[in-house]
């Protein structure tokens, strides 16, 4: 399993929220970039961004500190948050991003998501969002009636790399992973499944990992910011 420490970024910084309300953020670094090759150099393998402002805006906010990182640093990342068009795909990728993840889109335009699977195999990730088992979108603003395992299926046949499941509700709160609508998730469906939302401690990876479910990583932001999961001990467990 991957280790994806998160970087999202609001207002120019990397920030946390709790359960992406944007009333609520902790400042974690003014420099973005700085952030990110801490990361690097404590041995991470991948970078998870997040353009907040993005998410809620339908268009790229934070492009300025996502080019420096990827300017600075040598590994992949991913990205999600107001990418909603091909146009805006295809310029991320030609800068560098490994992988862009859509998460508004593969409920408003489903199609999109097939065309860019198809245009940039390996590099196309849906972000499912959900709160209740119902995916939320627009920056977790609006929930629909679309359930998740429904939505995850649709994309079985489209040539999508991985899944980035969050529990809304546990996000950035501290309260432990959904190890079980995770791993039920990544068994319904033949797509690599990656957790996120409340990684809060080293037990957690453990019971993500010791789930017997088809899970490529997870996503950690604020336990690595404060210390709750050490990041060395995190890539050891996760790589055992």
């Amino acid at each position: 399993m991957i280790l994806y420490p998160a970087i999202d970024l609001k207002d120019g910084r990397a920030v946390r929220l709790v359960h992406g309300d944007m009333d609520q953020e902790t400042v974690f670094n003014e420099n973005p970039a700085a952030q990110a090759m801490e990361f690097v150099n404590a041995g991470c393998e991948w970078l998870h961004l997040v353009d907040l402002n993005g998410a809620f805006a339908g268009e790229p906010v934070n492009a300025a500190p996502v080019e420096e990182i990827l300017k600075q640093t040598k590994i992949p990342a991913q990205l999600g948050g107001g990418i909603r068009d091909m146009a805006t795909i295809e310029s991320w990728i030609d800068k560098g991003l490994a992988r862009v993840i859509l998460g508004t889109v593969a409920v408003e335009n489903p199609d999109l998501v097939r065309e860019a699977a198809r245009e940039f195999p390996g590099k196309v990730a849906v972000g499912i969002d959900a709160r209740n088992g119902r995916v939320a979108t627009k920056g977790w603003a609006e929930e629909t009636d679309v359930m998740v395992t429904d939505l995850a299926k649709s994309f079985e046949d489209a040539g999508v790399c991985a899944i980035i499941y969050t529990d809304i509700l546990r996000d950035g709160a501290m309260k432990g992973v959904n190890v079980e609508a995770t791993a039920d998730l990544a068994r319904a469906v033949s797509i690599p499944v990656i957790a996120s939302g409340g990684v809060s401690s080293l037990d957690d990876l453990r019971a993500l990992k010791a789930s017997g479910a088809n899970l490529n990583g997870a996503i950690s932001g604020r336990a690595l910011y404060d210390g709750a999961i050490d990041l060395s001990e995190a890539l050891r467990t996760l790589k055992a």
